[in-house]
């Protein structure tokens, strides 16, 4: 598929879901190439620069929509146009009201989220 093409079919998609009041954020991702992992498995973390192995699964991008259910996602995720042979994953965003608001250090970005507008 051709760049404009692509372009003109996520452009109408996102108005799509603007018009809706769904879009929360929508943004493209580097190429892996240019990216790294931090490993954890170790006894200490080792960094390995792009690209990786299993660059099939990697993500080109991601939405984040405020919609009331898994299956509303799943129903908008499958008018998304991606190309054939391309997989979208879908993953709730955890609220911080979801951990123990006892702990300091939710307090503290509890805090930072009021001082920045994002509470």
């Amino acid at each position: 598929m051709d760049f404009n093409e692509i372009l003109e079919a996520m452009g109408k998609f996102n108005d799509e879901l603007i018009r809706a009041g769904v879009l929360l954020a929508a943004e493209g991702l580097d190429d892996a190439k240019d990216g790294v992992v931090v490993d954890f498995t170790g006894e200490t973390p080792v960094v390995t620069d792009g690209p990786y192995g299993e660059t099939k699964e990697l993500f080109g991008g991601y939405y984040i929509l405020d919609v009331a259910s898994k299956q509303e996602a799943i129903e908008w995720a499958k008018r998304a146009p991606m190309t054939a042979g391309t997989k979208t994953e879908i993953r709730r965003v955890t609220s911080i009201d979801e951990f123990p608001q006892d702990n300091e250090w939710i307090q503290k970005e509890r805090a930072w989220r009021q001082q920045t507008g994002q509470l």
